[in-house]
């Protein structure tokens, strides 16, 4: 079962993808820079195979529709994926600050709930989408019981707001799969990261993929590994079952 819906936010209406079965424990899945797309859709799809509802929000609705945003070449095709994003998307990534995306995930949640019920949700993010996963478990503790982050970046920053730092303030378990010699996400900022999840007595696991570049989950784009990609998928179901059920 998949449908789209449209979300009330503070900032308007936001389309979103629905798949799986009302009444399943929730997924809130946090899409890349390249945003709400069939890809995505396809992911969210195997995901609720698995025995969950999961909502996949078009987190850049500010900017456009999910369509107007959407690449228009085939990212897999030699220098299309970086034409992309230097057409604007870092642009959007940059400008979707934690004063605007914390106020809709409180809606994501809340849209999530009236079709999951209010159990605990498990959320997973991927690119800029780890960022808003850590954060919305530290804003919703009790809530969200697990988080999956792969392919991070600027998770740990040089800012009082830096993302790491939501984890103290939460209940959840993680699982981080980073991207081998991510400049977003280097060893310091692994290391970094690692210490906060201890710090907080988090429950985790934080490996980097060796060898799996930057998006390497997106089988639409010129990074994909299917080796990491699988390697994603089979950690993030062990990780539902543990917490979700």
């Amino acid at each position: 079962m998949s449908e789209h819906i449209t979300i009330p936010t503070p900032a308007g209406p936001a389309e979103a993808y629905v798949a799986g079965e009302p009444g399943r424990p929730g997924v809130l899945f946090f899409v890349d820079a390249i945003g709400l797309r069939p890809q995505v859709e396809q992911m969210a799809d195997r995901i609720a195979s698995w025995g969950y509802l999961v909502l996949v929000p078009h987190v850049f609705h500010r900017d456009g529709s999910a369509a107007e945003l959407a690449p228009q070449g085939d990212l897999r095709e030699a220098a299309a994926r970086e034409a992309f994003f230097a057409g604007g998307a870092m642009d959007r990534v940059h400008a979707y600050t934690p004063d605007l995306s914390g106020p809709d995930t409180d809606a994501w949640l809340a849209a999530l709930a009236e079709r999951a019920g209010e159990g605990p949700v498990g959320v997973t993010g991927y690119c800029m989408g780890v960022r808003l996963a850590v954060r919305a478990a530290g804003r919703h503790p009790g809530r969200v019981a697990a988080v999956g982050g792969w392919h991070g970046g600027g998770v740990v920053v040089d800012a009082p707001d830096s993302p790491h730092l939501a984890i103290a303030g939460s209940t959840a378990t993680y699982a981080f799969g980073h991207a081998d010699h991510d400049s977003s996400m280097p060893p310091e900022a692994v290391a970094a990261l690692e210490e906060a999840l201890v710090a907080a007595g988090r429950p985790h696991t934080n490996e980097v993929f060796a060898g799996a570049t930057h998006g390497y989950t997106m089988a639409d784009t010129s990074a994909y590994d299917e080796e990491a990609a699988e390697r994603h998928f089979a950690q993030l179901r062990d990780l539902f079952a543990r917490t979700l059920g």
